[in-house]
Parts: C-alpha cells; sequence; structure tokens
C-alpha cells in the first residue's frame, strides 16, 4: 500500500506497541547524503512537534567513525533550528547515538544489537531505515534479521527501503524474494519520499475535493501534461553513483511516474492508500511501452564562462568513466492508452545542470474552439508548482484594461508561502512509505 503520512504515522502502522513502549529508530548509512539532507532532519522535526514516542532513540549506523555531535552538525543546515528551539535541540541530542560497523560482518550487527538492548532494552521496537546504496541491501538485511532482532525475534522490527528498489526488473523482484524470505510482508516497507511532498499530496485533494476540476480532466479538454523536475547542479563529486543509475532510475521512473500516475488515476473507493495503489497500478498497466522517436536524452557539459562547478561537465567528474552514455537529461512522452487519457501525451522532463531548480506539473487545456480573438487568446494552464516556493496557480485570459478586447494572460494565483502561516517547508519532511 502507499500511505501518505508522516513517519510517525508509520510508527503508529505498525502497531507494535504505544508511546510509553520504547522504540529505537536505527538508520544505517548514517554519515551518508540522503540521512544528512532528509532522514535526520526530519526526525528532528517529528520530535520537535511531539510527533514520536516518548522513550525513542535514534541511532546511526555507518562505516565512518564519527559521532552523535557529528551527525547534528552535519544536518544543522538543513534541520532549521529557530533560537527558541535550541534547548529542546539538546534535550534531542541526548537521544541521539551511533555505532560504526561494517555493512557485510555479522559479528558487527551483533554488537549493534548489544548496544541498541543496552539503550532501549530487549523488547524494544525496532525500525531499520536503510539509507543504502541496493548493492548492500541483501547483506544488511540478512544481518539485521540474524543479528539484530532482538530477544523477541523479528516480530517487533520494522525495515524500511530507499529507492531505487534494485536497478531493473530482474534485481528488483530479486531483492523482493530476498527481503520475503527474511520478514513478513508487514515488516517492510518501501519508501519513495517524494510523495511525501505537501503539493504532490495535493494533487488527491485537488482533482477530487473540486467539482470545477471534474468535467475537465480528460482528453476533450486537455492538450498536454508535463511534469518537470530541474536541478541546477551537477553531480558534485557523486558521479561515480549517479553513473550507475542515470537521470532515468534516478527520478523519472520512481518520483516523476509516481506524480504521473496521481494526475491520471480515477478516483479511489476511499483516501485509503491501498485503494489508491489499486487506481494507480491501473493507469502504470495502461502506459504504452516508450519508442525511440519519443525520447530524448542527453549528458550535460561544462560552460567555459561559468565558474566553480558550472565549468565542468558530466564526463570532467573524475568518477565518471571517459567513455559513459549515462543520461543527465530525459525528456519522455508517455500515453495512457485508456478512455480518459487516449491521445494526450505526458512529457516527463528532468536533468541535471539545468538554469534553474523546479518541480512542477503542468497542464495545458486545449485551444478555445471558434476563437474570436484571431489567436490572441493563449491556451489555459493548471500549474502546480512542488519546489520551490509551494503554489498552485492558473493561467487564464483576461481583457487588458482600456478600450480595446484585446485578451492579456494573467493568473489567479496561490501561492502557499503567501496563504498560509505555516509554509510546507517549515513543516516535517513526510517520508510516503509504500507497502506493495
Amino acid at each position: 500500500m502507499c500511505d501518505p503520512n508522516i513517519m510517525s504515522a508509520f510508527l503508529q502502522e505498525c502497531r507494535i506497541g504505544v508511546a510509553e513502549e520504547p522504540h529505537v529508530f536505527i538508520i544505517m548509512g548514517a554519515s551518508g547524503d540522503l540521512s544528512k539532507k532528509k532522514i535526520f532532519p526530519t526526525i528532528w522535526w517529528l520530535r520537535r512537534d511531539g510527533l514520536l514516542p516518548d522513550k525513542t532513540v535514534v541511532l546511526g549506523y555507518a562505516r565512518s567513525k564519527i559521532t552523535p555531535e557529528t551527525m547534528v552538525s552535519n544536518s544543522l543546515a538543513y534541520m532549521k533550528v529557530k533560537d527558541s528551539e535550541k534547548p529542546l535541540l539538546e534535550e534531542f541530542k541526548k537521544s541521539l547515538h551511533y555505532v560504526s560497523g561494517s555493512y557485510d560482518a555479522l559479528d558487527d550487527f551483533k554488537q549493534l544489537d548489544k548496544e541498541i538492548t543496552r539503550l532501549a532494552g530487549p523488547c524494544a521496537v525496532r525500525i531499520f531505515y536503510l539509507a543504502l546504496p541496493p548493492t548492500v541491501y541483501k547483506s544488511v538485511t540478512s544481518n539485521i534479521r540474524h543479528g539484530c532482532a532482538g530477544s523477541n525475534g523479528a516480530n517487533r522490527l520494522r525495515v524500511i527501503v530507499e529507492k531505487p528498489f534494485g536497478h531493473d526488473l530482474t534485481s528488483s523482484n530479486d531483492l523482493s524474494t530476498h527481503l520475503s524470505s527474511l520478514f513478513q510482508e508487514e515488516q517492510i516497507y518501501r519508501i519513495d519520499h517524494y510523495l511525501g511532498k505537501e503539493m504532490v499530496q495535493n494533487l488527491l485533494v485537488m482533482r477530487f475535493g473540486n467539482r470545477i476540476f471534474t468535467p475537465l480532466w480528460n482528453r476533450e479538454n486537455i492538450q498536454a501534461v508535463t511534469i518537470s523536475f530541474k536541478e541546477p547542479f551537477g553531480t558534485e563529486g557523486r558521479g561515480g553513483y549517479f553513473d550507475n543509475y542515470g537521470i532515468i532510475r534516478d527520478v523519472a521512473q520512481n518520483h516523476l511516474m509516481q506524480v504521473l500516475s496521481l494526475v491520471a488515476m480515477e478516483k479511489p473507493a476511499s483516501s485509503d492508500a491501498e485503494d489508491i495503489r489499486n487506481e494507480k497500478v491501473k493507469v502504470l498497466k495502461c502506459i504504452q511501452p516508450i519508442t525511440l522517436d519519443h525520447a530524448v536524452l542527453g549528458q550535460y557539459v561544462g560552460n567555459p564562462q561559468g565558474e566553480g562547478e558550472a565549468k565542468l561537465g558530466y564526463l570532467d567528474d573524475p568518477t565518471v568513466p571517459k567513455n559513459s552514455l549515462t543520461p543527465t537529461f530525459a525528456l519522455l512522452a508517455l500515453f495512457v492508452k485508456n478512455e480518459r487519457w487516449d491521445g494526450v501525451p505526458f512529457i516527463i522532463r528532468c536533468g541535471k545542470a539545468l538554469n534553474e531548480r523546479k518541480a512542477e506539473i503542468r497542464l495545458q487545456f486545449r485551444d478555445v474552439p471558434g476563437d474570436i480573438f484571431e489567436g490572441d487568446a493563449k491556451r489555459n494552464e493548471l500549474v502546480i508548482r512542488v519546489q520551490p516556493n509551494e503554489a498552485v496557480y492558473l493561467k487564464l485570459n483576461t481583457k487588458h484594461p482600456g478600450q480595446s478586447f484585446k485578451p492579456t494572460e494573467t493568473e489567479l494565483d496561490l501561492t502557499y508561502g503567501n496563504r498560509f502561516k505555516v509554509s510546507p517547508r517549515t513543516t516535517p519532511d513526510r517520508r510516503s512509505v509504500c507497502r506493495t
């Protein structure tokens, strides 16, 4: 199922304890980029807002020999701690611990098990978050099952798996089989954190909570749907990792396909996760295979006039093979062959080292039939800006003030930062959970 709740709701979903019981949240790969920028700040926000069980211990595990203080200092820039919250941060630091060890040595995991038992007892709820490359998933999960299950076995243990979940269908199926041999399905959570973004979740409410959109959301009225994901920076020294996946596996086939399915799916029977998942699957089954005629791929090159990293192209990264053909940019046209969307292109475009940072969903409506304004009336567009500066705006034509009837394009603008006192960027990053 796909559950768009915050991580605290994930703890409730487990139904294996109450708030008074000890919980241990173990971040596997605690020294990595994902932990630093996303996971650790999210845990802090949940603690700040009182959304974690009282007896929650956060334990980092990685090969690097660092300290809990280092974990905090590495993430501080992303935690957005206000001056008034600094006393609470000091209390939060007391719940942080760190263990250094290998990912393939069972003895190291047995030492981790001893530390968990020392901190929270043998019966604590144990939640392992795998912020790791998929190449070590098998060894890590085997060692968790056989070395860190606790005295009650694995029934109070949960494993959260970050994307990418394998690199193709065969490896994904192989990993699923491996996990199923170690854990019950109810213990396995597959994460696509992009589903936790405020504006992605808002798609459900906008589509199915507003009568105005119901008759318009179809092939008769919509010309095209464009889903964009643009980053202004390159691989920044992580090219060796990125080169194994490329931009399609990195964001297109997971994050952006999830967004596409939310835009295109039929109304679910309810807002429950499983009903939403079922409708999304129906959409994905209707998508035709992509042909080369409907794809544009590329790599970014350096700008001789740029400064710093801007001068470097993808192949200038010393960690990238010199003959690499891995794409850093992709534009793909997909077609959903069903009654609602037949013939409407869903254009996915994503890339690194582009001109701006932006993620948005843009629905372009068809031309007005019987145009009386000699082509001056532009097509209406509904734009949902995911990041930065979350917003929803509708582009429409209105009369320009004065004596003429010349249409002028303008916008009905709902910018979240202006409308709501609490911006999505100051609330906990929702890590969306998928159990399939």
